[in-house]
């Protein structure tokens, strides 16, 4: 993966300097970033959006400022892409695959359109996935696990835990929700080896909000409301280790924004529990086609999901009757 970077003009050192928030997890990566993205958009911060797969166009798998990259765009970037690419091969055939080249794309997008921070989706597992080729992670999400991808990951959940924990990175402050028992042990070990901090997120419920405001978010279960923890805690844990940085990408002005946070809202603490209206309104906002859509037309209601794994379709007839009943 490295040598396809470099082979585009990204060493690992100027990758060094793209600021990524990286999500793992069996269940629940996609719903997960896209909140924490429109949380960080929210606050004024310009994002960069990196998730997989698809619906309808290759385009969805990248987004800047909340966007999906126009064909204009993306056609400038991948064949700026692929021709470096295909110009230094030192045999014939010698490319990424489909998501290592993807994978390629989006970093250089986020690097050449100047993000301030890119929220990043594992492919499969973590250890070894095409995204992992990051050194520095500020801040890593690890959501709900379970038995996915067995032929690839382990057939066992301490298995799966240990591939998804291969993200964490000395010093960086990772998150995850409430875990079983035996892939909470293999989490906390990495930490630990890794020298790195790990926090389990709070009930849903435990949050409180400014001014008496009310969050209404756009998906009422359970398992929603614990991917949206995750992500608020992911966006406040980035905003305070960013506090002191000057970030010229955005419009506004974040020493500012970030002061206003720390008073009002604890942020110096690990864990964030009142929330200000920007998160508010971040989570409020927040829509994620093909996981848990309703589609309403004159002649019928769709529901859409994109539930494949016994786990996911259990949460998934919990939502579909919280909405019959």
């Amino acid at each position: 993966m490295e040598n396809y970077l470099l082979r585009t003009g990204v060493t690992l050192r100027m990758l060094d300097e793209l600021s990524v928030i990286h999500v793992a997890g069996t269940k629940g990566k996609g719903s997960t970033s896209a909140m924490c993205e429109s949380v960080l958009r929210h606050h004024g911060y310009r994002t960069g959006f990196y998730s997989s797969p698809h619906l309808v166009a290759v385009r969805e798998r990248i987004r800047l400022n909340g966007c999906i990259v126009d064909k204009e765009t993306f056609s400038k970037h991948f064949h700026d892409v692929y021709d470096r690419l295909h110009a230094t091969q030192s045999y014939e055939g010698d490319m990424p695959k489909y998501f290592a080249f993807l994978t390629v794309l989006a970093y250089n997008m986020f690097l050449k359109e100047k993000v301030d921070v890119a929220i990043v989706e594992v492919g499969i597992g973590g250890v070894v996935d095409y995204t992992n080729v990051l050194r520095k992670v500020p801040v890593v999400g690890i959501t709900a696990l379970g038995l996915d991808h067995t032929s690839i990951l382990g057939t066992t959940l301490p298995e799966i835990a240990e591939a998804k924990a291969g993200i964490m990175k000395t010093g960086c402050d990772a998150y995850t929700v409430q875990q079983p028992t035996d892939a909470m042990e293999v989490l906390e070990r990495v930490a630990s080896n890794v020298k790195c901090s790990l926090h389990i997120v709070p009930d849903y419920k435990s949050y409180t909000f400014e001014n008496g405001l009310k969050l209404q978010l756009s998906v009422n279960i359970e398992a929603y409301c614990m991917n949206a923890s995750l992500a608020i805690q992911l966006a406040h844990a980035w905003m305070r280790k960013n506090k002191t940085n000057s970030l010229t990408n955005t419009n506004l002005i974040n020493g500012a924004i970030n002061e206003k946070l720390s008073k009002e809202n604890d942020i110096a603490n690990s864990i964030i529990t009142k929330l200000p209206n920007k998160t508010i309104k971040g989570l409020s906002v927040c829509k994620w086609p093909g996981r848990y859509q309703v589609i309403e037309t004159d002649f019928s209601t769709f529901y859409l999901d994109g539930a494949h794994t016994k786990e996911s379709m259990e949460i998934c007839a919990e939502w579909f009757e919280a909405h019959n009943r």
